[in-house]
């Protein structure tokens, strides 16, 4: 999916949403910054084969969609701590049900496997 369809008013909500989150590892960005605000680093050791790139490039777009804050503290070495914004929290609560949907899906899944 590409990234001008977050921005096309001529398409679905959902797709527009979709957009917003996708790829690999969007929306476990979200879930970890809904606990409080994270570093670069705490991210990267939260989420084994993230690379330093992809993080980066995840965190601007996200930035860009008005998800996430990043703020620079003017220290030595920089600090840049990222957090939800409240558009951010926003989406994070409507895909809830999406995950709670998900997780019912996985235990399907899973207790049909162990019936075979």
């Amino acid at each position: 999916m590409t990234r001008s369809r977050a921005q096309d008013p001529n398409v679905c909500g959902v797709t527009a949403a979709i957009a917003v989150i996708d790829g690999k590892w969007k929306t476990v960005l979200l879930w970890l910054l809904e606990s409080g605000p994270h570093r670069p680093g705490e991210l990267l050791r939260r989420l084994p084969g993230l690379s330093e790139k992809v993080l980066t490039q995840a965190l601007r777009q996200m930035e860009a969609d008005g998800l996430v804050h990043r703020e620079v503290h003017d220290v030595l070495p920089l600090k840049t701590v990222y957090s939800l914004t409240e558009f951010g929290r926003e989406l994070s609560e409507a895909l809830a049900p999406l995950s709670d949907w998900g997780h019912r899906r996985l235990e399907k899944l899973s207790e049909a496997q162990s019936a075979s």
